[in-house]
């Protein structure tokens, strides 16, 4: 380990690194630091055209630093790795991630969106609905950890209170601790999983070992203390989950108010962290697709049918894909239960939905499913590439012939990140004849490095 010459930071990445170039040019990614400072720092690791250096001193200090919330977050031993911009005023956090989303659309992809969308905010705490806490029994201690884990580390950091999470699950996580320390199993439930749905708190206990009957009583006791607490089981995987009490069956749900929707929800389903944010996002998309009354959507990677039921109040007919079945199940269940409700039965247009791996997408499939007004796709992490390359390809095919399958007129691109994000764009405009014609951030994880983002493409 050797410390820097006084090193000046220039811009920020995704892990909340400061980054700078000393006197050799080489880039040091530099934890702590933020744009426009002057720091010193340790130098811990050295690669042929890079280092990693840990902040020691502040010369010169950004106008934009602020003092974190929490007491957990820093970069001492220990600190809780949940959240890495805490140390960043709020609207500059922003400002780094659009930033991100603009460099890797024209460093990856080659795009230049025609226009910057303006950033959509909410709630910056206590907006986390949803959260996986590791849980450890420290027995040199005796005691019982609960929370994230450390900043680049596997210990599980002592963490009392979080100001990301809901205040009520907040304020849980001293009592977890006891309760866990107080089981026959506290060495082998090594994760509660955290699903908040509008009145109901799903604790997700995984235990590795089956659980006594003295335990499950004193589960049952803190639920009955924390009224909006209902206890799942999870023996094994995620299909494995299961009530701890039958009669405890008050359903999770979250709302879309502005659609007059309700969407029940199991504790292991992927939601959205951000149930606030996620109200604006979808009347964002849904606004974006601009939808006529005549029209057939598709809604790619459609889950439990966020995007898609708010669609078919306002298209013909909407056509969900998503590639796991259960998901799909419980799409045709949400789209059933709200057609039932005298508010929505009117509005609701014909939608059927099907399970097919989507990463596997071949153009023959893709044209089998028929012509399509609108596409809004919202896949995971690993980006819609498969998607993407089939409609390029029925594009190439189309050049020329006026009766080929006719492509979408407007595609809306819901992204969790920002590089297969500017893949798949780069696909689009520069293989199937689109434009890019809007694409902003929705800071959906304030605080953290996640981007979220959308983006528009036009026929051109």
């Amino acid at each position: 380990m050797s410390t820097s010459d006084r090193l000046h930071v220039e811009s920020l990445d995704l892990d909340a690194q400061g980054i700078a170039h000393n006197t050799e040019g080489k880039v040091v990614f530099i934890e702590g630091a933020l744009p426009f400072e002057s720091v010193t720092a340790n130098i811990n690791r050295k690669k042929n055209n890079w280092e990693q250096a840990t902040l020691i001193r502040i010369h010169q200090e950004s106008s934009q630093r602020v003092t974190p919330v929490c007491p957990h977050f820093g970069l001492h031993r220990g600190a809780c790795g949940g959240c890495k911009m805490q140390h960043l005023h709020g609207n500059a956090q922003v400002a780094v991630k659009q930033r991100a989303l603009e460099d890797n659309l024209w460093h990856l992809g080659r795009v230049k969106p025609e226009l910057i969308l303006r950033p959509i905010q909410g709630p910056t705490w206590g907006y986390r609905d949803r959260a996986r806490l590791s849980v450890r029994h420290v027995r040199q201690k005796d005691t019982v950890l609960i929370g994230f884990r450390e900043r680049k580390s596997s210990f599980v950091a002592d963490m009392q209170q979080c100001p990301i999470l809901p205040a009520r699950v907040s304020a849980m996580l001293l009592p977890l601790r006891l309760l866990i320390a107080s089981l026959d199993a506290n060495d082998t439930c090594p994760q509660i999983e955290v699903a908040c749905g509008d009145d109901v708190i799903a604790l997700v206990l995984r235990h590795l070992m089956p659980l006594s009957g003295g335990d499950l009583n004193k589960l049952r006791a803190f639920a009955h203390e924390h009224e909006s607490v209902q206890w799942w089981l999870q023996p094994q995987g995620p299909q494995t989950i299961h009530l701890l009490d039958n009669d405890d069956a008050r359903p999770l749900r979250y709302t879309l108010p502005e659609f007059g929707l309700t969407l029940p929800f199991m504790p292991t389903d992927f939601t959205q962290v951000n149930p606030h944010i996620n109200q604006v996002l979808v009347s964002m998309a849904v606004r974006l697709l601009a939808i006529e009354s005549h029209e057939r959507v598709m809604d790619w990677f459609c889950g439990l049918g966020n995007f898609t039921l708010p669609i078919a109040t306002l298209a013909r007919q909407v056509f969900g894909v998503e590639g796991c079945e259960t998901l799909v199940h419980r799409a045709r269940q949400n789209f059933m239960e709200n057609r039932a409700q005298t508010h929505v039965h009117h509005t609701l247009a014909a939608t059927s939905f099907i399970a097919r791996n989507l990463f596997e997408m071949t153009p023959e499939v893709l044209q089998k499913d028929g012509v399509a007004d609108k596409w809004l796709i919202d896949p995971p992490r690993e980006g819609a590439l498969a998607l993407v390359r089939s409609l390029a390809g029925l594009y190439q095919q189309a050049i020329g012939d006026a009766h080929a399958w006719q492509l979408p007129k407007r595609i809306v691109y819901v992204s969790c990140n920002p590089a297969t994000l500017a893949r798949d764009a780069g696909l689009l405009v520069h293989q199937a004849g689109y434009l890019c014609s809007s694409a902003g951030i929705i800071n959906m994880f304030p605080h953290t490095a996640h981007v979220e983002s959308v983006a528009v493409f036009d026929r051109v």
